[in-house]
């Protein structure tokens, strides 16, 4: 299995010029054997059939902006994760279990895509799928399909989430520089930096409004 390529550095990112990967020889053989396989292509697992993954696709897309080429597989790994039943330990007592509950959502997407687009959520155009996404934000704790919008929401964030920001390409975008471990930090405090670390060049600008 190869791995997958380095996205290209069009100096439109925070950081320009910094990649994580570049702080491989400053780690131990296990953190960075660890961090390697990250950039291999994921094993799909049986959770998600092939009409739920694609919906699943298009729902982290959307949710985390990946509206092109490279992106990360996030839909496999929350499938993965999912097969795995590694969990965050609880759910809200209003809520079925996360298996269950992804099964579900995935499944309302679709009925909901429907009632708007005449074809399920994957099927459905971009602007479609926002629309979608943003009837369920606007319920709030109100019911959707049976859950609470607002717990249906933080289930999709939560997973998402942790899979994009598990990944060495996503490290990049915010400047991360990778595990401390064995070399650590000694420049701590808000505005410094490491002198392997890059200056955020935008960080003037929100980037939650851009």
């Amino acid at each position: 299995m190869s791995a997958l390529p380095l996205p290209e550095q069009d100096g439109g990112g925070r950081y320009p010029g910094f990649r994580t990967l570049d702080q491989g020889p400053h780690w131990d053989a296990v953190t960075r054997r660890t961090v390697q396989r990250r950039l291999d292509p994921p094993r799909r697992v049986g959770f998600f059939d092939d009409h739920e993954l694609a919906t699943c696709r298009a729902l982290v897309d959307r949710l985390l902006a990946q509206d092109g080429e490279p992106r990360i597989q996030v839909e496999v790994m929350i499938g993965q994760r999912l097969a795995a039943e590694e969990t965050d330990g609880w759910h809200y007592d209003d809520m079925p279990i996360d298996a269950e509950a992804w099964r579900r959502s995935m499944a309302g997407l679709d009925d909901d895509a429907r009632l708007i687009a005449n074809a399920d959520f994957a099927e459905a155009t971009v602007a479609q799928q926002r629309a979608v996404l943003g009837a369920v934000q606007d319920l709030r704790m109100s019911p959707w399909h049976a859950m609470p919008a607002t717990h249906i929401w933080g289930l999709w964030t939560r997973y998402a989430a942790t899979a994009f920001y598990a990944h060495p390409w996503a490290w990049d975008e915010i400047g991360f520089s990778g595990p401390a471990y064995p070399r650590g930090y000694k420049n701590i405090g808000i505005g410094k930096r490491e002198p392997f670390e890059v200056a955020d060049t935008r960080a003037d600008e929100d980037p939650v409004g851009a």
